[in-house]
């Protein structure tokens, strides 16, 4: 008898997994590297600056304008605007965008996959 429940179950599971699953993936994806890549500094909770600003809400933001973080003269100076694509360029190479920045030692992420998928992430966490 439990084998018959389990094996009535397991087409609605498979077809969920096929359903909802990539969708998961990326968005764990994006954490994953995220977390892997930048909540050394980083967080995206919205007022919880670290060694770096909070990255929430990032996307639209002016460098360097987040209140109660000391930016380097530099990033206050650069005005941009964040979106995906200077994010993208920022994250490949803070150096090259932003001459000056704090970011050291880290100089950039050079695989185009995973920064796609933190600038993913952090267009949609913490809202």
């Amino acid at each position: 008898m439990t084998q018959m429940i389990a094996l009535s179950v397991m087409p609605s599971v498979v077809g969920w997994m096929l359903l909802f699953g990539p969708a998961m993936a990326q968005d764990g994806d994006g954490q994953l590297a995220f977390n892997n890549l930048c909540r050394t500094c980083h967080t995206v909770k919205a007022g919880d600056n670290r060694l770096g600003p909070s990255l929430n809400e990032v996307i639209g933001r002016k460098s360097g304008s987040l209140p109660d973080f000391g930016y380097s003269e530099s990033m206050k100076k650069a005005d941009i605007i964040w979106d995906k694509g200077n994010l993208d360029r920022f994250i490949a190479n803070p150096d090259q965008v932003v001459p000056g920045n704090n970011m050291k030692p880290f100089s950039g992420v050079a695989a185009a996959e995973e920064r796609a998928k933190i600038v993913s992430y952090l267009a949609t966490a913490e809202k």
